[in-house]
């Protein structure tokens, strides 16, 4: 019997399976083992293209629908409200099940045969503060899991995934946090770690505690985009004798994936029109509706993706706006990008003490530091977790497919593989 792991992630996915005591990574895309969670529905073709070849048709401008960040919307209201996709009704959970389906159908023909187990990967928390609402996102993944032809479904912690990839590596007992940091969540984890517990059924013993919150990636982009490429389309400026600030819902809406294709309407583009004849600043006021007018909300998004990048390495960049208005650039300091995500890295840091705390442990009881998800490249927060953990060793070798090969290791001891 072959099972596997699903890391279904707000920015990124991957599946590996379990085969004779073996895990390997499954090509999801091409020879890729990472494909990101997106979606485009080109118009006059109803099946959905998937990955890179989705963000690839939306940046070459053909017509139709891009969908990110869709784990998002688990348990939320959206799910049961859905969306439309050129111009016809459709619920997510068939929009989610259409996504997890071309990756199982991978899998399969990468087994070699039809995969009926699997362990799912999980945040601590879909959503801050509400326990219905996570119940439900855990049991809608399972309905969808169930739609695409899983038998067997079980479920494990994103970050103790993790702690179980990079588990198999260790000569010896340590004390780990690990820190998974991806798009939509940042979730933690201290977890007693050996080579000589890999084949324990049972590790409850050895996790020590969990905590969550709901910062990831996503909301690194939407603070960069509201304090340094929102205000070149007009955010926080005025309007009318009185002048008001322009409203900041679109804006905001505009800086966040799942939001988007909402502002896409005659009634919001009518609205900004006529906040544009009073206007106090038209040049910057009018790109915003020229965005609207040409829907180009996701390029912007993947602008500030691109600058969130960029300034991991780099110490100023120049954003490319120029789909807005030709020659259109701004220039970036990563003090600023520091500046606009401190208090999600302030929040982020909260969750790690917190889950000491759960763990009656100081930080300096932490032997090794286990950073997985792409947020962890930021620098503001590598040396936040320097900071935590001055002594700790600290590893983070494959930040994006460590859960997923996690995830197939947990199914051996869930299914016995």
């Amino acid at each position: 019997m072959i099972s596997c792991g699903v890391d279904f992630g707000t920015s990124n996915s991957s599946v590996a399976i379990s085969k004779a005591g073996a895990v390997s990574l499954v090509p999801v895309e091409g020879q890729e083992s990472i494909i990101p969670s997106a979606l485009f529905y080109q118009r006059k073709i109803s099946a959905p293209f998937f990955g890179r070849h989705a963000v690839d048709l939306f940046f070459e401008r053909k017509e139709g629908r891009f969908m990110r960040s869709l784990k998002r919307v688990l348990g939320t209201s959206l799910m049961d409200h859905g969306t439309s996709v050129n111009g016809k009704p459709m619920k997510f959970d068939v929009i989610i099940a259409l996504f997890l389906k071309n990756l199982k159908e991978k899998a399969d023909a990468f087994a070699g045969e039809e995969l009926r187990h699997v362990v799912m990967g999980r945040p601590v928390h879909f959503i801050d503060d509400d326990i219905p609402g996570d119940s439900r996102a855990q049991q809608e993944l399972t309905n969808i899991a169930q739609r695409v032809g899983f038998k067997h479904i079980a479920f494990q912690f994103e970050p103790i995934a993790a702690a179980f990839a990079h588990e198999v590596h260790l000569n010896s007992e340590k004390l780990a946090i690990v820190a998974d940091l991806g798009g939509g969540t940042s979730d933690f984890t201290v977890i007693r770690l050996s080579n000589q517990y890999i084949k324990k059924y049972d590790r409850t013993s050895d996790i020590l505690a969990n905590t969550g919150v709901r910062v990831g990636g996503n909301d690194f982009d939407k603070d960069l985009s509201l304090a340094a490429i929102m205000p070149e389309i007009g955010y926080k400026t005025t309007y009318g004798d009185k002048r008001l600030e322009v409203p900041i819902k679109p804006y905001h809406d505009l800086a966040e994936w799942s939001k988007v294709n909402l502002l896409y309407t005659v009634k919001i583009r009518s609205q900004i029109q006529q906040i544009l004849y009073e206007a106090h600043d038209k040049v910057t006021y009018k790109r915003l509706l020229k965005v609207m007018e040409q829907e180009t909300g996701h390029a912007l998004l993947a602008a500030t993706e691109e600058t969130k990048i960029a300034l991991t390495s780099m110490n100023e960049y120049w954003a490319p706006l120029d789909f807005i208005e030709q020659g259109l650039r701004v220039s970036i300091k990563r003090t600023r990008f520091d500046e606009a995500i401190q208090g999600q890295v302030q929040r982020i840091s909260d969750s790690a003490k917190q889950c000491l705390q759960l763990a009656q442990i100081k930080a300096s009881d932490i032997d090794l530091v286990i950073l997985t998800g792409g947020s962890t490249e930021v620098p503001v927060v590598q040396a936040e977790f320097k900071k935590l953990f001055p002594t700790a060793a600290v590893a983070d070798a494959n930040k994006l497919s460590s859960v997923g090969l996690g995830l197939a290791h947990d199914s051996q001891y869930k299914f016995g593989t």
